[in-house]
């Protein structure tokens, strides 16, 4: 846990076992969750054949997000970090061997992939705030930005890679067999976990009641002016830019650039390389001062992208473009997350990242937004130019108004004792 004397390296973070173990497991469970959506998503297809349904279990898995959202943040700071992330590995082991066996012994039903996406929903949605929580318990604050660096390179690696892995999976294994791959994973997730030293933490929200706890997270985050405005540019993101990766690469693929399930696999495969190389590139970024400047920049650069993305009518042209996108996607989101997380208290943490969090409950409403603009305007490309400059609008109206935000030095985030 002491950091190094010299200047951190671009693999610093990588010094510290433990750290190096939270690493593994992160990327494992974000191979689970790339493999699961793309299983269960074939399979409610293939057994209803109605888009409908398929659109519901997404919004079952979503609503069970959003209403464990606060008491994440509120179980995080109340019980044992090791215990929390051992549960709720446990239980996603327990609830994917039973849906694998089910589906292995043929007594499926589509009620039973509901179930399996509400209760996984509530999980992950845990599992995932705990471990954006962790990394700050294992890795000293000097080098937390090449840890979160690492942390989201890992994540764009499988959001490239996990769906082509869950096909594949399927087409070998069946879906049963898939599922049980999956829970083989998270046997390995809990055995990881095992290994981990978690650093002895008194549990800071215990004396007061549940709702006064959340209250607390939510005070934090209103009075706090710093927090609040990352957590502001952390809404970009999911209503803007998102919805234009999950929702128009099919209408891209079939009616821009004339393909198949192959070409919407390469448009979704260069936003994943191009946030791999994004966060490769932040991890070699440690004397780069002008933080808050540079995360400006990425998120107006970002926008550019996919307005060129969407005049082209060209795949040769338009995969550079998206994985130009993924790069200052990275950066903006790594950049984002680093100076959000060091302006919060360790006592306070489980909470407020909960409460940040809630940015997700944006994603469905982008997503609508995205899909109906394509319809309006008779294709994908003029969605895309207009959420692209109005996310170009926001870099500029912030760089101009908001010297909190363009003045921002890393140095001063790490410096900083949040109180």
């Amino acid at each position: 846990m002491t950091p190094p004397a010299e200047k951190p390296g671009p693999f610093s973070s990588l010094r510290i076992r433990n750290f190096r173990l939270l690493l593994i497991g992160t990327v494992l469970s974000n191979a689970t969750q790339w493999i699961q959506q793309v299983t269960l998503s074939w399979l409610v297809y293939e057994m209803t054949g109605s888009g409908t349904i398929l659109g519901s279990i997404n919004l079952v898995r979503s609503i069970a997000s959003l209403g464990m959202i606060p008491a994440a943040g509120l179980l995080i700071d109340r019980i044992n970090r090791r215990n929390l992330m051992l549960i709720t590995n446990g239980w996603l082991l327990f609830i994917t061997l039973g849906l694998g066996l089910i589906l292995l012994f043929d007594y499926s039903h589509i009620s039973h992939l509901f179930v399996f996406a509400f209760l996984g929903g509530m999980t992950q949605t845990i599992d995932g705030t705990l471990r954006q929580v962790v990394l700050f318990d294992l890795v000293p604050r000097s080098i937390t930005p090449n840890a979160v660096a690492l942390i989201q390179t890992g994540w764009s690696l499988m959001r490239s890679f996990g769906p082509s892995i869950g096909g594949f999976l399927i087409l070998w294994l069946g879906a049963g067999g898939n599922f049980l791959v999956q829970a083989g994973i998270y046997a390995l997730i809990a055995i990881n976990i095992m290994y981990i030293h978690f650093p002895a933490r008194k549990p800071t929200a215990v004396h007061s009641s549940p709702i006064q706890n959340i209250k607390d997270g939510l005070r934090y985050v209103v009075e706090r002016r710093v927090t609040r405005s990352f957590m502001l540019m952390g809404f970009v993101l999911p209503l803007f830019i998102i919805p234009i990766y999950n929702v128009l690469p099919p209408i891209y693929a079939a009616e821009v650039f004339h393909g198949g399930p192959e070409v919407l696999g390469f448009l979704l495969s260069s936003v994943g390389i191009g946030g791999i190389a994004g966060g490769i590139f932040v991890a070699f970024m440690n004397r780069v001062e002008r933080r808050g400047l540079l995360q400006l920049v990425s998120l107006f650069l970002l926008s550019l992208s996919l307005i060129g993305f969407a005049y082209t009518t060209t795949l040769s042209l338009a995969l550079p473009l998206l994985a130009l996108s993924g790069f200052f996607e990275m950066i903006f989101l790594t950049t984002n997350q680093t100076l959000l997380q060091l302006s919060i208290p360790d006592d306070l943490r489980g909470r407020v990242t909960s409460i940040v969090n809630l940015n997700a409950a944006l994603m469905p409403l982008g997503g609508l937004v995205a899909g109906t603009g394509s319809d309006l305007f008779g294709g994908p490309k003029m969605i895309t130019i207009i959420l692209g400059t109005i996310t170009a609008g926001i870099a500029l109206i912030v760089f101009f108004s908001s010297p909190v935000i363009r003045n921002y030095r890393l140095s001063q985030a790490i410096e900083s004792t949040p109180d």
